[in-house]
């Protein structure tokens, strides 16, 4: 079985959020930062991967995925600050570890 990751996209602080699902994080948010994946994230130019954990397989994540789009926006907000409470771009540091390796 292929890990899998949810996360949380935001256009700035306390922004615009989208949650997803993909079993190549760095693929998948290099997309959204370049603007490949039409629709939602490119409309709203959420670009800024802020909050990814990681799953032992696609099914659990796409369960994790359903979680979080359920959740209210003040859950989402208080996770991704408890985690990053800058709200700093993680994208450069996924880089560093190549999670997906």
């Amino acid at each position: 079985m292929k890990p899998a990751f949810v996360y949380i996209m935001a256009s700035r602080r306390n922004g615009t959020l989208y949650v997803g699902v993909t079993t190549d994080l760095i693929q998948r948010v290099t997309a959204h930062r370049e603007g490949l994946v039409p629709g939602f994230t490119a409309r709203y130019g959420v670009k800024h991967l802020v909050y990814y954990e990681g799953h032992a397989c696609t099914i659990e994540a796409i369960t994790a995925e359903k979680r979080w789009k359920n959740r209210r926006r003040q859950i989402k907000v208080r996770m991704i600050e408890r985690v990053n409470p800058t709200w700093r771009d993680l994208y450069g540091d996924l880089l560093k570890q190549d999670i997906n390796a």
